[in-house]
């Protein structure tokens, strides 16, 4: 079958899927009061906010208190009342602007061309702005991952409406392939399944970046292997040597693997 001029279809189906509406910048600037704040009061929250993801990354955001952020920003904590009402209000403002950022994202997948002659680069745009997406704003995303108790209902969630979109149209990408190329994946043929499979695992994989390089993986073989899983799940085919150069995997920088020998002997001759 000549494959050249596949036309991408985008089932109906998936229209019912509604995608995570952006909050607008006027509503994500306004302070608890209502009001909005002038260029200087912006300049001021925006340093509030810069000061609270650095102290995310470096302490459990339990341990953040108002004075540490006021602090780093250098400002006082009666200022960062007139911004925020506490510091999950600032969190939860950096989470909503997340969630505008990863339209991207949803971009990369919906305007990708998956076409034969591109649908490998295409596959490896989403892997590599997905990674780099999460490498920008993980420090937040650490925060929306664990929390879970009661108290702070309201960050929870904000985890799956970042990644909304970005699902949302890889799941349309995976219902186009198989209708142009007529297949059907092991899962079933539910593409948002397979597309919500395929984006939790390049959230994993971001997420434990440094444990993968620990065992001698390339950050850039990691995105290899999920644009080959994402490729797959679009056309239904396998690329073979996308990058052209096999080259061996570099031992563990940092020693071996523990329980690298239990493993190695449990292994049948």
């Amino acid at each position: 079958m000549d494959q050249s001029h596949l036309v991408i279809y985008r089932p109906t189906n998936l229209k019912n899927r509604q995608m995570t509406p952006q909050r607008h910048l006027h509503d994500l600037n306004a302070m608890p009061d209502g009001r909005q704040p002038g260029q200087r009061g912006q300049a001021t929250r925006q340093k509030l906010l810069d000061a609270t993801v650095h102290l995310v990354a470096e302490t459990p955001w339990r341990s953040v208190k108002v004075t540490d952020i006021a602090r780093r920003a250098g400002t006082s904590p009666a200022t960062f009342y007139q911004y925020f009402e506490n510091v999950e209000g600032a969190i939860t403002v950096l989470a909503e602007e997340i969630i505008n950022d990863a339209s991207g994202l949803a971009d990369l997948a919906d305007e990708g061309d998956w076409s034969p002659e591109f649908s490998w680069q295409t596959a490896r745009k989403i892997t590599e702005g997905f990674f780099n997406f999460w490498q920008e704003h993980g420090a937040i995303f650490r925060v929306l991952e664990f929390d879970t108790s009661d108290v702070d209902a309201g960050l929870r969630g904000l985890r799956v409406r970042a990644l909304n979109a970005v699902t949302v149209a890889l799941a349309a990408s995976i219902a186009s392939g198989q209708h142009a190329y007529g297949h059907t994946p092991p899962t079933g043929g539910d593409p948002m399944a397979m597309a919500g499979a395929l984006v939790a695992m390049m959230a994993s994989v971001s997420a434990h970046r440094y444990g993968f390089e620990f065992w001698g993986i390339r950050t850039a073989s990691l995105l290899d292997a999920q644009a080959h899983l994402i490729h797959g799940a679009v056309t239904g085919s396998v690329v073979s040597s996308a990058n052209g150069d096999a080259t061996s995997s570099p031992r563990p920088r940092t020693g071996p693997v523990p329980g690298a020998s239990v493993i190695a002997h449990r292994r049948p001759s």
